[in-house]
């Protein structure tokens, strides 16, 4: 794995990790300031909810990490490609079902993970 693809891979993981405090940790406290277009009465009721998806927000973290931990070259370029593109899947869905900005904050950063590949 080329060093532009390991600090987006790197950076990536880094947002993942965030993701996953705020809904985990900070969903009725920080979260607020993050996503304002939720209204304030509903991050109690959704605190639950929303550690679920911070849980999975630490997988695509955690595979992202571990790709940059692989020694063999292609393995893990596969598993940074594997785990980018789920990354991206995320960001589409989200896009297209909670908020256009999510496109921005998830999609085009593996976009641009997946094409440091290519490049």
């Amino acid at each position: 794995m080329n060093l532009l693809s390991q600090i987006i891979v790197g950076c990536i993981a880094v947002l993942h990790i965030y993701i996953l405090w705020l809904e985990m940790f900070a969903w009725t406290t920080r979260a607020k300031k993050v996503f304002k277009t939720i209204p304030e009465d509903q991050f109690e009721k959704t605190k639950v909810m929303a550690a679920n998806q911070g849980l999975y927000n630490g997988f695509l973290a955690a595979g992202l990490i571990w790709s940059l931990l692989i020694c063999d070259a292609t393995w893990s370029k596969n598993v940074a490609l594997f785990f980018l593109g789920c990354v991206l899947v995320a960001g589409i869905y989200g896009a297209l079902t909670a908020s256009k900005r999510i496109f921005f904050v998830q999609a085009v950063p593996a976009i641009l993970g997946i094409l440091s590949f290519l490049v």
